[in-house]
């Protein structure tokens, strides 16, 4: 058999080494290096002397494993070549000792290169009889320190092209290799560096593949096949029907060389060379696809995405791609095992996976920006061209052109958005936005306005469904009701429209905006952008505050749990640590915050956001919500808002507490002018059972009040006693006052009909506040003198 199946020389290399050889071999065995020096002078004159004397040792590339939070749970791996180095300690011996005898029986008697091989190699070769190759364990390390030092294609090629100089190279570079390392050393390397097929590099990545087990574990019959393969891996490959009867032939004449050598005893080489070689291996997956399997696909695309936009790791993408593929790096991530697999749980027992509808949860924990869980009711996987099983797109202009949906199968980023992706229309849940904008400009949670079943509002739009008067943006309630006289915790619970518009109008709509941004989300759709890009344009933006801008569920995730994290935006990431191939710990992707608003406004806006998901607040009362089973179901302190867009094309739900907080959003991804209708029995529990679900066992956290109890009730005033005054007396006097005047309802009262039988509220309210003059259905009596006279009566009201 074959010892080698490479001729390393060219004829011009055996000729001169053929003709070298007649005086130096004797030399050589007992004077390697004067031998060694005779065959530089004759090989090429200055071309030995002047190679560099230092080999440049690259690593070569690494396998980078991301991590789940716990830094146990592997998620995926990365990588151009599957190799992760393994110390010498803990690679088989058996392993070592086949190395050896496949591949440099004189290892441990050679200075690096082996003279005594070089001529039985050119006699052999030479004369006729198989071909034979003269490099030794050392040389072969420098040809693949070589080509992994390269720098740009020449110079790989260069380095494993069959040449005269490639040959000289090789042995003034293994010459010094010698000196400087240990034959253990050498070996190491050459065990972690070597091919071994079927796309594994290194002792490591092989046992996986063909054995699945770690390289200390090899057994001799194991080590030998493993061993045989380095030659020629093609050819040796025992899955392919050639490659079978090669690799069995030559893994037995390795282990023949093993008994030779005296590594074994007859009996062990016996029991070798009678195991069977399988047939199969398991080749390991990389990126995020293999991650799939157990729906962590789309966090580990998050990652990935995340990884290829941070210059830390390259000036380009190209650059940050091979640095994750070939660093070797450790990844904790930020992914939560619970979160996430109790999203995915929840999400599969409410929405089929073929359904044209999606539905999307994003978990993020609040203080950090550590993104803990993204899940779909999709597979993370490209549809097969020439086997889809991805369906006929939902939107008519797609189907015509026969555009498959993303419905089973996608890798979009539809949780997070990015590329294609600018989110959806999330409806009321961006109320929370205009929330923190009048609390920041002095307007308290206590603020009274009367909303009425449909508000005209100042805003100047195109004609539409929601003008009114020719040219006014003029939105209604939901069913079509008034909300009558409303504060933030009642409107925010009833998510009442004609409330929060006027709100807006007199916050300004360009800081309800400003507070959207601060809180993190992006305006990825044009329009959106353009709306945002100036005061002037954000100012006319009347229907912001009901959610008519794109975001995406971890967008929205991310600005409520803004609130638990007492006013501080952490920009998302999901890393907890990054760990180089040498153990250096690298700072990037820890937490980076900022302020978005005070602790005060924060815990404020949380407060009036227990209204709507069924909890109780701290500092007023709620009357009415709009998901109250979600506080039933997970019963802990929680906050949040539904959201629903027109014609019910959206619906969503975010539901906060101290340590985590979920956004689900139930859309059609791929067609959003789609006329199905998003319910919220299917988006509502998704997102409450998996809260539920990932606090079950946890202590309960209550929030945190106000350090004022002003940012809750406001300054306070008197409000004048209007009974039985003219409308538009009890108006002047109430204005007069610094409150705005609005009529109200008719109640029964002693007043004649037609006056003022009192307001709402009564008492005391809030400066500049809204107070509705209720008016008298009347039962006799006169006029009194609340348009400006004396002291007005004060009848009872039934």
């Amino acid at each position: 058999m074959r010892r080698r199946d490479h001729n390393i020389f060219a004829n011009a290399t055996s000729l001169l080494i053929c003709g070298l050889l007649a005086g130096v071999v004797v030399a050589a065995a007992a004077f390697p290096a004067v031998a060694m020096s005779g065959l530089a002078a004759k090989a090429g004159g200055q071309t030995f002397a002047s190679l560099p004397s230092e080999l440049k040792r690259a690593s070569a590339p690494q396998i980078s494993r991301i991590f789940a939070s716990d830094n146990k749970t592997q998620i995926s791996v990365f990588y151009d070549e599957f190799r992760s180095d393994a110390p010498l300690k803990d690679i088989s011996v058996h392993m070592q000792h086949a190395i050896i005898a496949a591949e440099d029986h004189e290892f441990y008697n050679h200075n690096g290169v082996d003279l005594k091989g070089v001529a039985r190699a050119v006699v052999s070769n030479k004369s006729g009889k198989s071909q034979q190759g003269a490099s030794t364990l050392t040389m072969q390390y420098v040809r693949m320190s070589l080509a992994y030092s390269a720098t740009n294609p020449q110079e790989v090629v260069d380095a494993t092209k069959d040449s005269p100089k490639r040959k000289i190279t090789e042995m003034k570079y293994a010459m010094q290799v010698e000196k400087e390392l240990t034959k253990e050393q050498i070996l190491e390397n050459y065990l972690n560096q070597a091919p071994f097929g079927n796309g594994s590099y290194g002792v490591y990545a092989a046992s996986q593949v063909y054995f699945k087990k770690k390289p200390k574990d090899l057994t001799i019959a194991e080590s030998a096949l493993l061993a045989s393969m380095v030659k020629a891996p093609s050819a040796f490959n025992p899955t392919t029907a050639s490659g079978y009867p090669q690799a069995l032939a030559r893994r037995n004449y390795v282990v023949e060389d093993m008994l030779e050598l005296k590594f074994i005893t007859p009996d062990e080489a016996k029991k070798a060379t009678a195991t069977k070689i399988s047939k199969t291996v398991q080749r390991v997956g990389n990126g995020c696809v293999s991650a799939a399997k157990n729906h962590w696909g789309f966090f580990c695309d998050y990652f990935y995405r995340w990884w290829l936009g941070r210059n830390e790791f390259g000036a380009t993408t190209y650059d940050r791609e091979r640095r994750l593929k070939s660093g070797g790096y450790r990844i904790q991530t930020s992914m939560d095992i619970k979160a996430q697999n109790a999203a995915r749980e929840n999400i599969g027992d409410h929405i089929k996976e073929k359904n044209k509808n999606a539905l999307l949860l994003a978990g993020i924990q609040p203080g950090t920006g550590k993104v803990r869980a993204l899940a779909a009711n999709r597979r993370f996987k490209l549809d097969d061209p020439e086997h889809p099983q991805n369906k006929i797109s939902s939107d008519p202009r797609k189907a015509k052109k026969k555009i498959r949906g993303s419905y089973p199968n996608t890798t979009n980023p539809l949780m997070s958005g990015g590329g294609d992706i600018t989110g959806y229309q999330a409806g009321s849940v961006f109320k929370i936005f205009t929330v923190i904008a009048a609390l920041e400009n002095g307007y308290p949670l206590a603020y009274p306005i009367n909303a009425p079943a449909k508000y005209v509002s100042k805003y100047i739009i195109r004609p539409g469904p929601s003008t009114c008067n020719g040219k006014y943006y003029c939105p209604s309630n939901s069913g079509g009701k008034a909300g009558g006289l409303t504060n933030m915790w009642t409107g925010f619970g009833k998510s009442i429209n004609t409330f929060f518009v006027p709100l807006q109008e007199r916050v300004g709509a360009e800081k309800v905006v400003d507070v959207a941004q601060r809180f993190g989300v992006q305006f990825r759709a044009k329009q959106d952008a353009d709306f945002a890009a100036t005061k002037q344009s954000a100012h006319q933006w009347g229907a912001f505050t009901l959610g008519v801008s794109s975001s995406t569920p971890l967008d929205m995730a991310n600005a409520y749990a803004t609130l638990a994290g007492d006013g501080m935006y952490c920009t998302p990431t999901p890393v907890e640590q990054i760990t180089s191939h040498s153990g250096e710990k690298i700072d990037v992707g820890k937490p980076h915050c900022t302020r978005a608003t005070s602790p005060d406004v924060a815990r404020a806006a949380i407060d009036a956001a227990r209204c709507p998901v069924g909890d109780s607040a701290q500092l007023g009362r709620c009357a009415g919500a709009t998901a109250p089973g979600a506080h039933a179901t997970i019963r802990h302190p929680i906050y949040g808002k539904t959201g629903t867009t027109d014609a019910d094309k959206t619906a969503s739900l975010i539901i906060g507490s101290s340590s985590l907080t979920v956004a689900g959003y139930l859309v059609n991804p791929d067609y959003q002018d789609h006329s199905d209708h998003m319910s919220h029995s299917i988006v509502n529990p998704a997102v409450w059972d998996t809260m539920r679900d990932y606090l079950k066992g946890t202590p309960k956290v209550q929030f945190k009040k106000p350090g004022s109890r002003k940012i809750s009730i406001g300054d306070q005033r008197s409000i004048p006693d209007v009974t039985c005054a003219t409308i538009d007396g009890a108006r002047n006097r109430l204005e007069s006052a610094g409150f705005s005047a609005t009529v109200g309802t008719e109640v029964e009262s002693d007043c004649p009909k037609g006056t003022a039988a009192g307001t709402s509220p009564s008492g005391r309210t809030i400066k500049g506040g809204y107070v509705s003059i209720e008016v008298s259905k009347g039962k006799g009596g006169k006029p009194g003198p609340g348009d400006g006279g004396g002291p007005p009566r004060r009848p009872g009201r039934r």
